[in-house]
């Protein structure tokens, strides 16, 4: 299993993968949720906080639209790859937590943002009941997680046996490491443990197909044989296959 700070270093190359399938796959996702962090944040005086920041591409963002902003993570190597950050972001509180069972006082926040977190979780569920206790009435969620019948996600239980996997690093020419899921989630079981924990689905939408073989040989036009097939997919029985899910969630206004 890969350390928290090899999966850092790996989250900062994605973004400028050689592979452009791989490319595409996380930038899309990257730049999806910057949009609906621009979108859903409030006007003025307000606070947010982001679940397990990774690398921390999307602090910067967060921190320029909401007057106080918190990271937390159950890890101490996240959070102290982020430290350097609060020399720009000022800001920007780095805590460790679980949030699971957090800490943090309820009611806190206006704006959640979680992306590729609850799938490292065994209890979302207890995960997005955190999450929504940490809201203020009317808070919102930012949440992506993967499709877990996603071919890339089936790929990946293959990609790592052993043998397979030093021939998928020759191909790739780029760190492959394990992704560490262990809690993949359908669409469906995903929004009914956000309904439960007590949020209202106001948004969903999928993104990025991957297909073995073409996405590491195919190249440009491989991509955009994904891209089509990806635009057909979307919003039909077959967008389970689309790897990543987003959802943005509302708490009640009034408790």
């Amino acid at each position: 299993m890969a350390s928290e700070l090899e999966l850092v270093a790996l989250q900062e190359t994605l973004y400028r993968s050689s592979n452009p399938t791989r490319r595409w796959l996380h930038c899309t996702r990257r730049d999806w949720i910057f949009d609906a962090l621009r979108r859903c944040a409030p006007p003025a005086h307000a606070r947010a906080l982001e679940v397990g920041p990774g690398s921390g591409v999307y602090l910067p963002v967060l921190a320029s639209l909401f007057d106080e902003l918190y990271a937390t993570d159950i890890e101490a190597a996240y959070l102290n790859h982020a430290a350097p950050l609060r020399q720009n972001l000022p800001n920007l509180q780095l805590t460790r937590d679980d949030i699971c069972a957090s800490s943090l006082p309820e009611h806190s926040f206006d704006l959640i943002l979680c992306t590729e977190v609850v799938e490292h979780i065994a209890n979302s569920a207890a995960a997005l009941s955190g999450m929504q206790r940490l809201l203020k009435p009317g808070g919102v969620l930012v949440l992506s997680t993967p499709q877990r019948y996603s071919p890339l996600e089936l790929a990946a239980k293959v990609a790592f046996l052993p043998g397979v996997i030093q021939l998928v690093r020759r191909i790739y020419g780029e760190p492959i490491l394990e992704t560490g899921h262990i809690n993949l989630m359908t669409a469906r079981t995903v929004e009914s443990q956000m309904v439960a924990a007590g949020f209202e689905v106001t948004e969903r939408y999928q993104s990025g197909l991957y297909l073995p073989l073409v996405a590491e040989f195919g190249g440009a036009f491989g991509l955009r044989l994904e891209q089509w097939l990806e635009r057909k997919l979307r919003g039909t029985a077959g967008s389970g296959l689309l790897w990543t899910q987003y959802y943005i969630g509302r708490t009640a206004r009034q408790r």
